[in-house]
């Protein structure tokens, strides 16, 4: 497997972090593919793209083709969320400034082989993270969850805490994780009244917040105990956004917007 924290004999990789946001919802997802495009053109190297987004709801492609999709997007909107259409991941997911998101991009040799893989190794890795700072978390679906899938990270069971979803491409991959600590209400309240517009069963307690299990929790808590742990692996080195991502990014705008 590509992993630039670990290239053998005694070397480790380095990521370029970048962090930002809260900012605008369609801008930060087209932000994520400028920089895999950067990444996968050798303009950027290895990259940790960290932020705290604005409040959005992603809908999956698959969402498109229920009969409930405008009414969903409306639902969102009402509820002070913007609507988007990501290109990578399944169903519907919202996040907002109580949450932290997290974009990993490498370049890689392989196209699709490795992608099971690094589901795997972010995991367990981010569930690992939250643990070492008293979360009790498991990766692993559970019955209900919004956005399902097997690589989810949930507290006790009971909350939905991490989702994450992977894009690769020809030179170059990009993991990304949404992970909701504080502020629960919102994106409770939001999922529930998209979630019926789309038709989609789901369980409510599950679309909370990891503070709700853990009050006092914050964003820059949960921040640090993942940059702990990247930092075990990789050299983490101060980076920042420039014109020429900003530029680049505007080219993807209208992919995602609804």
């Amino acid at each position: 497997m590509d992993r630039a924290g670990d290239l053998g004999g005694g070397q480790r990789g380095a990521l370029s972090v970048l962090r930002h946001g809260p900012g605008d919802a369609l801008t930060d997802l087209a932000m994520a593919r400028a920089l895999l495009d950067a990444v996968r053109d050798g303009r950027r190297g290895p990259t940790l793209r960290i932020y705290r987004p604005a409040p959005t709801v992603a809908f999956g492609a698959r969402d498109r083709f229920l009969d409930g999709f405008r009414p969903a997007i409306e639902a969102a909107r009402a509820h002070d969320f913007t609507p988007a259409l990501r290109t990578l991941g399944g169903r519907v997911a919202a996040y907002h400034p109580g949450s932290l998101v997290i974009d990993h991009i490498e370049p890689t040799t392989a196209f699709l082989t490795e992608t099971q893989d690094r589901f795997v190794r972010f995991g367990e890795m981010y569930a690992a993270a939250l643990r070492d700072i008293g979360i009790d978390a498991r990766m692993g679906e559970i019955p209900g969850e919004y956005c399902p899938g097997e690589h989810s990270v949930n507290v006790g069971g009971e909350i939905k805490a991490i989702g994450t979803a992977q894009r690769v491409v020809g030179g170059a991959w990009l993991f990304s994780s949404s992970i909701i600590v504080e502020d629960p209400d919102p994106i409770r309240a939001v999922l529930t009244d998209v979630q019926a517009a789309l038709g989609l069963a789901w369980e409510p307690r599950t679309g909370g917040s990891i503070s709700e299990l853990h009050p006092g929790l914050t964003v820059e808590t949960v921040e640090d105990a993942l940059r702990a742990a990247y930092s075990r692996e990789y050299d983490l080195v101060p980076g920042q956004l420039d014109p020429a991502d900003a530029e680049a990014a505007r080219t993807y705008l209208d992919a995602h917007r609804l």
